[in-house]
């Protein structure tokens, strides 16, 4: 006996076949081409899972997190930044995007993980506010980049400090094998314990840090590289910035985080307290301090001399390190670049500083 009347079959599958058509429709609507233009309108409740915990103090202390909330953005934030970490998130699948130097979105290439790069800013004054200095273990005599022949250098592969290293050598005419590279990843203060212990006899640090290095230390030292290493960016799973609602409510955040920038160079002291004093544990002293170190950050008017920069990079990697060729033009996305130059107006930089 027929237990379904065909009318009610019918009617079940059409009702079947039209959810998954809207299903279908919907999934097409929200992705987005990489070429197509970004979105304006940001859907109510769009969520964007930021490793940014630097400039989330930023924007919550200047009341810029009220832009975001306005245009319908809501962020997630995680207290992730750095090359390691986000990678491992971005496969997790539990990131969008992660404020990091230059060198993580080559190796997520490398690695088989999908990125762009969609935020630039730069140091007003690359050389005399560096973000990394060469600190030399006590009793070890290095006060010129010659004298790194024989040393044994801290190396993390996959982070802005193993680049780093491999420019430095460069710059003083050696190669690896006239130095001792000694693989150790810089997670904390790794390389600090690393350099008091005599593990190695140099390592890049934070340049902020080097004071800090030297008291504890009795007879350690440091020097300037003299290169360039001002590269500070936000990187998102390639997979986020073809949605369209996330794409759409990066457009927002990008133009709020470049105002932070901006907000950051003019307040500070306010800066200072918000990250280094309230978020890091820093003295008020030692915060402003900090703060005095790295400089003043600019927003640049064409990535032009960014992407430069990293093709450079990646030029250098990809021979040291023996990677494959990488075409860094691919991981980049410039539609960004004018909504940073528009939410920084006459403020965004040019000529050395971009």
């Amino acid at each position: 006996m027929n237990r379904h009347p065909r009318g009610t079959v019918g009617a079940a599958l059409a009702s079947v076949l039209a959810l998954a058509a809207g299903c279908s429709q919907e999934q097409a609507a929200t992705r987005l081409e990489l070429t197509a233009a970004l979105p304006d309108q940001v859907p109510r409740g769009t969520v964007l899972r930021l490793g940014d915990p630097q400039y989330q103090a930023v924007i919550q202390a200047s009341g810029l997190d009220k832009e975001l909330s306005n245009a319908g953005v809501t962020v997630e934030w995680a207290n992730i930044s750095g090359g390691p970490q986000s990678i491992q998130a971005f496969r997790a699948d539990k990131l969008d995007c992660s404020a990091v130097a230059d060198i993580p979105s080559l190796f997520a290439a490398w690695t088989g993980t999908s990125t762009r790069i969609v935020f630039q800013s730069v140091t007003l004054d690359p050389l005399e506010h560096p973000i990394y200095k060469l600190g030399v273990a006590p009793g070890v005599s290095v006060t010129s980049l010659a004298d790194l022949r024989g040393k044994k250098i801290a190396y993390s592969a996959g982070q802005a400090q193993g680049a780093l290293v491999l420019r430095v050598l460069q710059k003083a005419g050696l190669s690896q094998s006239d130095v001792q590279l000694v693989e150790l990843t810089s997670t904390g203060d790794s390389y600090v314990t690393a350099l008091g212990g005599k593990a190695v006899d140099v390592a890049p640090i934070g340049a902020q840090n080097i004071k800090l290095y030297e008291a504890k230390y009795p007879g350690a030292t440091s020097l300037f590289t003299g290169i360039r290493d001002d590269a500070a960016t936000l990187y998102c799973l390639t997979s986020s910035v073809e949605d369209a609602e996330k794409a759409a409510a990066l457009k927002v955040y990008v133009a709020v985080r470049t105002r932070a920038v901006l907000w950051a160079n003019e307040h500070p002291a306010e800066y200072a307290k918000a990250y280094y004093q309230d978020t890091q544990g820093l003295s008020e002293a030692d915060a402003k301090a900090v703060v005095e170190i790295q400089g003043e950050k600019g927003i640049p008017a064409t990535w032009d001399a960014a992407v430069t920069r990293l093709q450079e990079t990646a030029d250098l990697l990809s021979t040291e390190q023996k990677h494959d060729r990488l075409d860094v033009t691919t991981l980049i996305d410039r539609r960004f670049e004018p909504v940073q130059a528009a939410a920084a107006g006459d403020k965004v930089v040019t000529g050395d500083a971009a």
